[in-house]
C-alpha cells in the first residue's frame, strides 16, 4: 500500500540506483544526480528536520525559498520523509508577499541557500549543508510508521481576490492517486526523458516530478528565462532526446509562432499541455510539424491536484474551434450546474454552466482560512445524506456532441453586455484563428476590449463580422508587440489595464 510519495522514490532507488533522476543543465554549474544519491541526500535532510522538530505529533509547515533546482527537489522529498509539509515560494518573490505567506503559514523552518541572503527570523537550514547531515534510520522509520496518506504533502499559494494569498492544501493521497493515473493513462516507463517547463511553485510541476520518480524516468530542469529563446530549448530537446513534455499553452503558442519547430529533429512522443485555453491554430501547427506525436489537452485548477480532465487530440479541428478539455480522469467526477444549481447532464449539448469537481483529487481546503474554504468547497447539491464535497471551479463549460466538455474560460470572464451573457474566452478563440495573430486576450471595461499580438495593425472588425454575433465583437482593438506573461507563463491580464 502506497501511503507516501516517498514510497515512489524508494522503489525506484531499488530498481535504478545508478540511473540519472534529475539533470540541471542550465544552472550556474551543470549538475545531475542519480536515484541513489538523491535518496541519500533526501534522507539526510529528513533526519535533520525530524530531529529539530521532534516535539510535535502534528505536521509542521516548512517554507522553501529556492530557485528551480535539484536542491529544491531534495527539499521536497526531505520534508515529505520527515513527516511534515512544504510550501515553495520563488526566490524572486517580493518580500511583502513572502511576509504575507509567513503570517498565514507560520512555518517552523525555512530551507534556502546562503547565496540568497534571506533573513526572516526563522530557524533555517541551508542547501549547502545538506551533505553534512547524518541519516537517522531509526527516527525515519518511526516517522514513517506514524504517517497516513491524508497528511499534507504541500501547500501552494495562489493569488487571492482580496490581496491575501490563498494556501491550497494537498495531501499525499491526492498526489499518489494523480500520479498512478498519469503513469497509467500516458503509459509512462523508465524510458521516459522529460523536460520540465513549469516552475516548481506551480502545480503543473507535480506531474513532471512525481510521475518521473514513480517510474524511474529522467527529468531535465529547464529554467524559466530560457523559454524566451526557442532555438536554445529546442536544440536541447533534440540533443538530449527528450520524448515527453508537459508545458503551458503560452509557451507552445510562442514556439509555434516563431516557426522554430521546423528546424529541429525532435524525438517527442507525447506533448501534454494545461493551464489555459490552447488555440487550435498553433496546436495544428505542432500537430502538422510532429505528425507522429501524441497530443493531450489537460485541465484542472490547483485545488484539485493539477488535473481533473483530459482530451487526447486525435480528430481534426478548425483553427477557430474550441479544443475540448475532454472527460474526467479516473476516480474523478465532473458535474455541471447552471446559475440556479440545476444539474446539466452530458446529454444537454451546448447548455453552459459552471464546473464542479469531486474525488480524491480535492484539496483539503485553504490553509488557515475556513471562510474561503467553505465558499469554494460545497456540499454536493444532488443530495444531503452525508458529507460529499465538490470544488466550485468558477469555469464555464458545456458538453459537445461527443460528451466532452468545452471550457469557455473563467466565470469572472463571463460578462453580461447588452442583455447577453458572453464568454470572453469564446471571442478569444475565434480571434486567435486569424492567420496573422499570435495570441489574444479580451477584457471588459464598460465595453469589450481586445488586445492582440501581431506584427501589424489588423482590421479585426471585418474579420469577425461573419464569425461572431454583433454584440460579441469587441469595440476596441489594441495591438501589442508581445504579451507580458506572469510567473506561470500565462498572459498577465492585470497589466493589460495599463493600456486603456
Amino acid at each position: 500500500m502506497v501511503r507516501s510519495i516517498y514510497d515512489f522514490l524508494e522503489k525506484s532507488v531499488l530498481k535504478f540506483p545508478e540511473k540519472l533522476a534529475f539533470v540541471d543543465a542550465f544552472g550556474s554549474n551543470f549538475k545531475s544526480i542519480n536515484y541513489k544519491e538523491f535518496n541519500i541526500l533526501s534522507k539526510k535532510l529528513a533526519s535533520k528536520i525530524a530531529k529539530d522538530l521532534n516535539d510535535s505529533y502534528t505536521q509542521n509547515s516548512i517554507l522553501i525559498l529556492l530557485p528551480k533546482s535539484i536542491d529544491c527537489l531534495i527539499s521536497f522529498f526531505g520534508v515529505s520523509l520527515s513527516g511534515n509539509f512544504y510550501t515553495l515560494l520563488d526566490e524572486k518573490t517580493p518580500k511583502e508577499r513572502i511576509e504575507k505567506v509567513i503570517n498565514i503559514l507560520k512555518p517552523k523552518l525555512l530551507i534556502t541557500s546562503k547565496n540568497l541572503k534571506f533573513d526572516f527570523n526563522l530557524p533555517t537550514l541551508y542547501t549547502e549543508d545538506f551533505v553534512n547531515f547524518d541519516i537517522d534510520e531509526a527516527l525515519l522509520e518511526e516517522v514513517k510508521e506514524r504517517h497516513i496518506d491524508t497528511n499534507l504533502l504541500y501547500v501552494f499559494f495562489t493569488s487571492g481576490s482580496t490581496g491575501v494569498p490563498k494556501g491550497v492544501c494537498i495531501s499525499h493521497k491526492s498526489v499518489i492517486d494523480y500520479t498512478f493515473w498519469v503513469c497509467e493513462t500516458f503509459n509512462l516507463s523508465e524510458h521516459e526523458i522529460l523536460a520540465n517547463q513549469a516552475p516548481f511553485y506551480f502545480d503543473n510541476s507535480i506531474l513532471d516530478i512525481f510521475s518521473s520518480v514513480k517510474v524511474g524516468a529522467t527529468l531535465h530542469l529547464l529554467p524559466n528565462h530560457l523559454f524566451a529563446f526557442p532555438n536554445k530549448i529546442l536544440s536541447y530537446l533534440e540533443e538530449k532526446k527528450i520524448n515527453m513534455i508537459f508545458w503551458v499553452p503560452s509557451v507552445l503558442i510562442y514556439f509555434a509562432n516563431t516557426n522554430a519547430l521546423k528546424d529541429f529533429n525532435l524525438d517527442l512522443k507525447k506533448v501534454l499541455f494545461c493551464g489555459e485555453i490552447m488555440p487550435n491554430k498553433q496546436l495544428n501547427f505542432w500537430r502538422k510539424t510532429l505528425p507522429n506525436t501524441e497530443f493531450f489537452n489537460l485541465y484542472g485548477p490547483t485545488e484539485i491536484t493539477d488535473v481533473c480532465s483530459f482530451h487526447k487530440v486525435e480528430r481534426e479541428f478548425k483553427d477557430e474551434d474550441i479544443l475540448p478539455i475532454g472527460k474526467a480522469c479516473k476516480n474523478t467526477e465532473l458535474l455541471v450546474f447552471d446559475e440556479n444549481m440545476n444539474f446539466i447532464s452530458p446529454k444537454e449539448v451546448g447548455i453552459k454552466g459552471e464546473l464542479y469537481i469531486r474525488g480524491t483529487c480535492l484539496s483539503l481546503g485553504y490553509y488557515n482560512d475556513s471562510e474561503k474554504t467553505k465558499k469554494a468547497f460545497i456540499q454536493n447539491p444532488l443530495h444531503n445524506n452525508y458529507l460529499d464535497l465538490l470544488y466550485k471551479t468558477g469555469d464555464i463549460v458545456a458538453y459537445n456532441e461527443f460528451g466532452e466538455l468545452l471550457c469557455f474560460g473563467r466565470k469572472d470572464n463571463q460578462i453580461k453586455y447588452m442583455g447577453h451573457r458572453i464568454e470572453l474566452g469564446e471571442i478569444e478563440s475565434v480571434i486567435n484563428s486569424h492567420l496573422e495573430i499570435k495570441n489574444t486576450a479580451c477584457i471588459f471595461k464598460d465595453e469589450i476590449i481586445c488586445f492582440y499580438e501581431s506584427k501589424k495593425e489588423l482590421d479585426l472588425k471585418t474579420f469577425l463580422k461573419d464569425k461572431l454575433n454583433a454584440y460579441m465583437i469587441p469595440k476596441r482593438f489594441i495591438r501589442l508587440d508581445s504579451f507580458k506573461l506572469n510567473q506561470n507563463g500565462k498572459i498577465d491580464r492585470i497589466v493589460l489595464n495599463e493600456f486603456i
